[in-house]
């Protein structure tokens, strides 16, 4: 299960990321994502300044960025604008080129997370402390179907370098430009399947950071594009359910009921 992965420590002009671990390549990935964006996208995110190692573990350190965190309030029409250049510069990036700097499927891909869902969802989950324990059953087991279903998700792609990860604290916006930060489990994408991982993030979803249609159509998905992107939400809505299960996370930082809200959304998608 995804957990924290890295400390921050801030000069005036340096950010220094340190990694808890070597053993899942977050450094790797963040450094090689950044220095591909650098050559082929400057200034949509930090620039890579050098990798260094800090008491056994890895550290990347990069430029520090203008602007504040984006927070719990939709987006304006001029932010949605900003980020969708970003993301289609991001998108836009040759593929020959994220391959030939040795990038590979991002970290939860099209390719692996249906199957890591699938182990998630069939594991036994004590419920009890959920406030409507038959909701969130009736939520899982209906993912559980949807997803043994042939053909249910789109064939995969990779075709694109992606962020993976568009919490809206990893948007910096300042005032006029919204730049990315936080490759660490970024790689070679869908566009479809990032976007659908971004609106259905927990983090946006519950405040209505993002809209799905106006931030699709600002990243420059077109319309087969778009219904792939629609095809992926459930599987997101689905793996931010398992996050949402006691024992995870996700369940002691989120108020009571936040599980079987996430459960109804799911319903709602699927159903």
């Amino acid at each position: 299960m995804p957990s924290q992965t890295h400390d921050l420590g801030f000069t005036d002009t340096e950010v220094r990321k340190r990694f808890l671990s070597w053993s899942d390549g977050e450094a790797d990935r963040e450094w090689g994502c950044l220095r591909v964006i650098a050559e082929h996208a400057p200034e949509i995110a930090p620039r890579p300044l050098r990798q260094e190692s800090a008491d056994g573990h890895p550290v990347v350190v990069m430029e520090r960025l203008p602007g504040k965190p984006l927070g719990d309030r939709p987006l304006t029409a001029a932010q949605t604008a900003s980020l969708g250049r970003a993301l289609r510069r991001l998108y836009g990036i040759p593929l020959a080129h994220v391959t030939a700097a040795g990038i590979g499927e991002r970290r939860l891909g099209p390719s692996t997370l249906p199957g890591a869902l699938s182990g998630w969802l069939d594991e036994t989950h004590d419920l009890s402390l959920c406030e409507d324990p038959a909701q969130v059953r009736d939520g899982i087991d209906t993912a559980r179907e949807w997803l043994s279903r042939p053909d249910v998700l789109p064939a995969t792609r990779l075709t694109a370098l992606g962020i993976a990860d568009l919490n809206p604290a990893n948007i910096l916006w300042d005032g006029r430009t919204c730049r990315l930060v936080d490759f660490e489990d970024g790689g070679l994408t869908d566009p479809a399947y990032d976007l659908a991982d971004h609106v259905e993030h927990l983090a946006g979803r519950l405040t209505g950071v993002f809209d799905s249609v106006t931030l699709s159509a600002a990243a420059g998905l077109s319309e087969e594009e778009r219904k792939r992107m629609a095809a992926y939400r459930p599987l997101w809505a689905a793996f931010w359910l398992v996050m949402l299960l006691p024992g995870n996370g996700a369940f002691r930082r989120n108020p009571p009921g936040t599980t079987e809200a996430q459960a109804t959304h799911l319903l709602t998608l699927i159903r």
